[in-house]
């Protein structure tokens, strides 16, 4: 099996069968996204311990790219520090713009997103998580595409 197959696996796992997929009460940080694009909707739970993230669940509706990127996102943050995981949003903003160089071997599962790049237009789909991510993070409530 090749990596872009693994890859593949990987995302159409997570859209069918995604992690974390709830709300979760109560939580410290929330945030919606949205992306006029293609309709993608979010809303993101943080629930912390200090300047841990405890817990990470979503609601909402989205294409496969988008509900596998926030599903995948979710997994990764549990148990990361803050300062990490806007690290990470970094690293992951990188990775889907291939502005930059990123070490897949250290994004682990999250590395199934890379060949998004090719397609720009997909690229807001697998964003959108992060941002609301990183507005959650800043106590925003809002993140948009646009």
């Amino acid at each position: 099996m090749e990596l872009k197959d693994l890859y593949q696996d990987i995302i159409v796992d997570h859209n069918r069968s995604p992690r974390n997929f709830h709300a979760l009460e109560p939580a410290d940080r929330t945030a919606e996204g949205y992306n006029p694009l293609c309709g993608d909707k979010l809303k993101l739970f943080l629930r912390l311990r200090g300047d841990v993230i405890e817990e990470a669940a979503f609601l909402g509706s989205g294409c496969a790219i988008s509900t596998a990127s926030t599903s995948l996102m979710t997994e990764r943050l549990k148990g990361m520090r803050i300062a990490e995981a806007e690290a990470l949003f970094g690293q992951m903003h990188r990775l889907l713009t291939g502005e930059g160089e990123v070490d897949l071997d250290q994004l682990g599962k999250l590395a199934a997103l890379s060949g998004v790049k090719d397609y720009p237009a997909r690229v807001k789909c697998a964003s959108l998580c992060w941002h609301t991510l990183n507005s959650a993070l800043h106590g925003s409530q809002s993140a948009t595409t646009e």
